[in-house]
């Protein structure tokens, strides 16, 4: 994990991950990172397929990530509380 949060400094990703990277935090944090430097680099390194099901994906991601955090849950209370209801249904 800490790789990940020091992605721009570590070996560990190729340039087309961390550009994809950089896309996630624009999206996520600051719109104002994809600026026309980022948007080069997505374009030489994704097809615009890529870069729609990529962008998707991170803002469906996130979003959900960001709805779960609306409802104070916790990684796995979800799940949990889906299972439980499934055993107790059996």
């Amino acid at each position: 994990m800490s790789e990940l949060m020091a992605y721009e400094q570590s070996e560990k990703f190729t340039h087309r991950e961390k550009v994809a990277l950089r896309y996630a935090d624009a999206i996520m944090y600051d719109p104002a990172q994809a600026d026309d430097k980022l948007w080069g680099e997505l374009k030489a390194e994704f097809s615009e397929a890529e870069i729609v099901e990529l962008g998707y994906w991170i803002g469906f991601t996130f979003g959900g990530q960001r709805w779960l955090k609306t409802l104070s849950t916790r990684q796995g209370e979800f799940e949990a509380s889906i299972a439980s209801r499934k055993a107790s249904a059996a």
